[in-house]
């Protein structure tokens, strides 16, 4: 128990949940002794508030830092902005910049607009598309934010979201007049989308799913859901806020030939900065001027400078390439690890977004388990692994082998019957649960 830990439960009193963000509580990894706050984070490495040192071979900033913590190119381009002024009365050319690179990247797109988190731009988009269609049910599918618009579709039945979201998530302060206007859908389950279309077709005008998650589309699930919405004129969102500008420089749907109406940016592109985008065709983008989309922030001068800086690392240091082939190695290293100490685990995620689930009774203990061996060891690390261009082979080598003991460990406990007698804490909570 350091100064990190002890911090995190003072915070509790006077901040709801202890932080921002579900993904980051200490709750989800080792409860108790995770250390949860850093001051200093650079390449890989974090430093806690004791000065310990952990070598980051988990979520990197939740997914956002993948080129590496406090990027020096980005880093020199963001320091330039504030020194310039990064708020004004007048526009940032940088905004225009932008729109520029990502519609060159996306040739279908024709205009853009932006935000400063992947939640907001979600609910942005949708809020543009049920403008255009002027309908407002919603297909989807996977995981997209915290607003009404999504968690509304756990008033009709608290079991909706339990694939995409978490188990009995409550929708407490959703109106009820939400109710019926938004329907999750299985990836890859063509039945079940075409079911929900047959069943509520008459009031859809939004279909919103991710690219690519943990399983690859299969090529007639993606072309059923572009035939089926433009036979019906319903407006398509790919959700490219954790996928996009992994496996390639721009959005995962480019790889996979798909053509939506609409596409949602965020994380990745800006490296650990603030910064959203929503891309789209004209016809359904000129529908922002017919609501009210407006703040003052999703203006600043510093996301587009950082995203633009960005994009410009991963074109000219191919940034998608290394991040599959440290993805790649830590896959096969979990798969041979797990093989050697005869340990049942299942490996899932693309390979910059790595997961591994342990196939017992008790998997939540394990994992817990591991986390906490692991961090003995110097490592930040729970059962996902998200590749960054900090990430080198020597990290990688190094964590395999720490690996490799945990197992072991672990193994030897399952043997025993008893893994939970080594737990210093209470069970890790559960996490996200996706489809996709």
């Amino acid at each position: 128990m350091g100064k990190s830990q002890n911090l995190y439960r003072k915070a509790k009193n006077i901040i709801p949940g202890g932080t921002q963000l579900l993904s980051k509580r200490p709750e989800m990894f080792l409860p108790d002794f995770w250390p949860a706050y850093y001051k200093e984070a650079k390449g890989c490495y974090v430093v806690d508030l004791d000065g310990k040192s952990y070598t980051d071979m988990s979520y990197m900033g939740i997914g956002s830092c993948i080129l590496g913590y406090a990027d020096s190119d980005v880093n020199k381009a963001v320091k330039r902005a504030i020194d310039s002024g990064s708020m004004s009365t007048l526009n940032a050319p940088e905004e225009f910049e932008l729109a520029k690179v990502l519609i060159a990247l996306h040739p279908w797109a024709d205009m853009v607009r932006y935000a400063r988190t992947g939640g907001e731009a979600m609910a942005m988009a949708v809020r543009i598309a049920r403008a255009a269609s002027r309908k407002d049910a919603v297909l989807f599918c996977g995981y997209h934010g915290w607003h009404d618009w999504y968690l509304a579709a756990n008033l009709a039945s608290d079991s909706a979201l339990d694939g995409h979201l978490l188990p009995g998530l409550n929708p407490l302060g959703v109106p009820r007049t939400l109710q019926g206007t938004a329907f999750p859908f299985r990836y890859n389950d063509i039945e079940n989308f075409l079911k929900l279309i047959k069943i509520h077709k008459n009031n859809i005008g939004v279909v919103v799913m991710e690219s690519i998650r943990d399983q690859k589309p299969i090529r007639e699930f993606l072309a059923t859901i572009r035939e089926v919405t433009k036979k019906l004129k319903i407006v398509l969102i790919v959700d490219e806020i954790t996928a996009g500008f992994r496996l390639n420089t721009g959005g995962a749907h480019l790889l996979f030939g798909l053509k939506p109406d609409m596409a949602v940016f965020a994380k990745g592109m800006s490296n650990g900065f603030p910064m959203a985008a929503v891309i789209g065709k004209e016809e359904i983008m000129q529908r922002a001027q017919d609501t009210f989309i407006s703040s003052t922030y999703w203006t600043d001068k510093i996301g587009p400078t950082a995203a633009l800086a960005t994009i410009k690392k991963f074109r000219t240091c191919n940034v998608s390439k290394h991040l599959a082939y440290v993805g790649r190695l830590v896959q096969e290293g979990w798969r041979t690890l797990a093989a050697k100490h005869a340990l049942k685990t299942e490996i899932s995620g693309m390979l910059p977004l790595g997961h591994f689930s342990f196939q017992y009774d008790k998997p939540l203990e394990l994992k817990t388990l591991f986390t906490q061996l692991m961090l003995a060891k110097g490592f930040l690390a729970t059962n996902a692994f998200y590749a960054s261009y900090a990430h080198k082979e020597e990290h990688v080598q190094k964590y395999l082998s720490a690996v490799g003991e945990a197992f072991a460990f672990i193994a030897k406990a399952i043997k025993k019957g008893n893994p939970a007698k080594f737990l210093k804490g209470p069970v890790c909570h559960s996490g996200f649960k996706r489809l996709t």
